[in-house]
């Protein structure tokens, strides 16, 4: 049993720090590195996409909707066309400094409100899908686990990666509880490492209420911007190990 550990990194913008990436990195696989418009700056973009190529963990470029001041959490309504152009314009930007350490870039994550709303509106997540296919049909898309975003990626013939998350609190339909709820992120670390071990091992989720719901995971996200990033990350991977789950990227 195989599954990816991915981190949302790059997101520091100037002077101002946000997680832990020095700290996280040697416990993950694969790394969702700011474009720009949620977070993150040149400097950081390439800073990040050098410490992730001394670790060998592979690179995606974490999209977003130009939202800097709502950190990309705040929903706004996008054509599919800008979301397309959108995309395109932050991979693009991101694969410079990819290709400038002489890697490459393994795949693409949207982030926030346009990672959530994508998980549902079937128009946002074709767009986004295409952009992707349109930079390099051989880059992995990657969405919430049994969504809208995933099913675009698989109809335009690109692989993906159904995502699950350790930390926040499953509904019964398999979509995220929002954060704005009570009880939507797991502070508790043993609590988190249970819940993944839980959809590595078994294929579910326990939700707000007490039932269960199957959820695949092709890859599992360690949120960078928790205060315990790096020992959560560290107890997340000694716990799916464990527990008999191997971690390794995800085969592009």
């Amino acid at each position: 049993m195989i599954i990816d550990l991915n981190c949302d990194m790059g997101e520091s913008f100037g002077v101002w720090t946000m997680g832990d990436d020095a700290g996280v990195m040697p416990h993950v696989s694969s790394v969702n590195v700011a474009c720009g418009f949620h977070a993150g700056d040149f400097m950081t973009m390439q800073r990040t996409v050098i410490l992730a190529a001394e670790h060998g963990v592979a690179i995606g470029a974490h999209v977003s909707l130009p939202d800097l001041q709502g950190f990309g959490r705040r929903e706004m309504a996008v054509a599919p066309a800008e979301a397309h152009a959108a995309t395109l314009y932050q991979i693009g930007a991101l694969a410079a400094f990819v290709r400038a350490q002489g890697q490459r870039l393994h795949h693409v994550k949207p982030h926030g409100a346009l990672y959530n709303t994508a998980a549902k509106d079937a128009k946002l997540a074709e767009a986004i899908a295409n952009a992707v296919r349109d930079f390099d049909p051989h880059l992995v898309l990657v969405g919430l686990a049994g969504s809208a975003l995933p099913h675009a990626g698989a109809q335009l013939g690109l692989v993906v990666a159904h995502e699950a998350f350790a930390d926040r609190r499953y509904r019964a339909d398999g979509s995220l509880t929002p954060r704005r709820e009570e009880g939507a992120v797991i502070h508790d670390v043993d609590a988190a490492v249970a819940q993944a071990v839980q959809i590595a091992t078994l294929g579910n989720a326990t939700t707000r209420e007490g039932g269960v719901v199957d959820i695949r995971a092709d890859t599992i996200c360690v949120h960078g911007d928790r205060l315990d990033a790096a020992t959560f990350a560290q107890r997340l991977r000694e716990g799916l190990q464990k527990a008999g789950v191997r971690i390794g990227r995800i085969a592009a």
